[in-house]
């Protein structure tokens, strides 16, 4: 039954017309923002410094050759574990409370990190790690990368899906990923100049940044666990910010007039 009703959408998306033009409805505004805004958080967490950068991260905080290699191995193994996670939580808990409780963890986590980094190393850069710091680092690390993996990074591709209607998901579905490939491109070239220019401060800006998307959520983005993609006119129609921007036309009888 299910792959009858994904070929029926397969045939009516190959039916859309204009989707670039339709998704500049004041209807689709909503979609048009986190389609944009999502993957633009979603990089600017700094997860991809980590996995990009790791060996090279913890060789620079003091970490040997061998236990950079190895911190690297466990963060990643981490992200694995912590992703499957969010295939029994996401439809138990909500997208809304995901993305929310992702967050926090990863604010809390940078704020640790570059506080631990600031004290052992300070703005010049010179300093040691103890065994001990360099364990509750790469904790922490840790714990950041995990909170990502169950919140953000699935949610990340998963939400933008489920808010764009067949007539601008292919619209949609380019911003976001476009989007998302384009700072992906900014942060890994341009993290070691800043690395090596705010240093511990470095941890400091993406705890802000993650602050700010925490924020944007919990004002701004409604829980879409269970509304069909039908439906989701209704659901910003009932919303405090986005229902200025849904006309009443739009929605007929609860369900999207789409």
């Amino acid at each position: 039954m299910s792959f009858k009703i994904y070929a029926m959408h397969v045939k009516l998306l190959k039916k859309v017309e204009h989707p670039w033009k339709n998704i500049r409805q004041s209807k689709y505004r909503p979609a048009l923002v986190f389609c944009s805004a999502i993957p633009f958080f979603q990089q600017i967490t700094g997860i991809n410094v980590i996995m990009f950068y790791a060996p090279v991260l913890f060789k620079t905080l003091g970490f040997g050759d061998d236990a950079a290699l190895m911190s690297a191995v466990i963060t990643g193994v981490v992200n694995v574990l912590a992703t499957f996670v969010s295939l029994y939580s996401v439809d138990r808990f909500g997208r809304r409370f995901l993305f929310l409780e992702g967050g926090i963890q990863m604010f809390i986590c940078q704020i640790l990190v570059g506080s631990f980094i600031g004290l052992k190393f300070g703005t010049t850069g010179t300093g040691t790690l103890t065994p001990a710091t360099a364990d509750w680092i790469l904790v922490f690390i840790c714990v950041y990368v995990a909170g990502f993996a169950w919140s953000w990074g699935p949610l990340g591709w998963l939400v933008p899906s489920e808010i764009c209607p067949l007539e601008i998901r292919p619209a949609g579905q380019a911003i976001n990923v476009s989007v998302n490939m384009f700072f992906t491109f900014l942060i890994g070239q341009f993290f070691l100049t800043m690395l090596c220019h705010m240093k511990f401060g470095l941890f400091y800006f993406f705890a802000g940044m993650v602050a700010i998307m925490t924020i944007f959520i919990y004002f701004l983005f409604p829980e879409t666990r269970g509304v069909p993609i039908e439906e989701m006119g209704r659901v910003w129609k009932q919303h405090w910010f986005w229902k200025s921007y849904i006309p009443d036309d739009a929605v007929i009888g609860g369900h999207d007039e789409n």
